[in-house]
């Protein structure tokens, strides 16, 4: 990535998921590539976790990562697919059933943050939570790609980590606590 589009490509948090749950979603990564189309599987940078984003910011500051400390693990299930954007080519994603624990740790990390221009898919009131499964897949497409993904998915959240496009890396925020 170029110095200057990094420069405007948001810094995010990200909770990941467990073993079960990122091998799931990984198997349908693999069976859209399989089948030719878009999938996040064909990115094979080791920063390429299935994911999903709790927050988007250009200027994300480091923030006091102690207010997360104790945070239990939780059950997340993966729902429907939903699809993003418009034209010949969307997001493929996984909803996320939103829960109690996954929302408040939505807003405790916006508060930890601070005020700030958010991207829209993660401010507060206008959140989709969601794990990407593909992008730019063609419409045409779309029919084959819903073949391939499978009913719901459960699992657990264990940990929150920090994308910085400006350096490239990845970087755990907190290890939620384990029941």
């Amino acid at each position: 990535m170029r110095d200057a589009e990094a420069r405007r490509s948001p810094s995010t948090i990200e909770m990941l998921l467990d073993r079960a749950a990122e091998t799931a979603v990984r198997a349908e990564w693999e069976a859209l590539a399989a089948l030719g189309l878009s999938s996040l599987g064909r990115h094979t940078s080791p920063s390429n976790r299935p994911h999903l984003t709790l927050l988007a910011r250009v200027d994300l500051p480091r923030f006091d990562a102690d207010v997360l400390d104790g945070i239990p693990s939780f059950p997340i299930t993966l729902g429907a697919p939903l699809l993003f954007g418009t034209g010949d080519r969307r997001v493929l994603a996984r909803s996320i059933v939103p829960t109690a624990e996954l929302l408040d740790l939505h807003a405790l990390i916006h508060a930890a943050a601070g005020p700030s221009e958010d991207a829209p898919h993660t401010a507060p009131g206008e959140w989709t939570p969601h794990v990407t499964l593909a992008r730019r897949l063609r419409v045409t497409d779309l029919g084959a790609a819903l073949e391939a993904v499978g009913g719901d998915i459960h699992g657990r959240v264990t940990d929150l980590r920090r994308w910085d496009p400006g350096t490239a890396t990845v970087t755990t925020v907190v290890e939620l606590r384990r029941a």
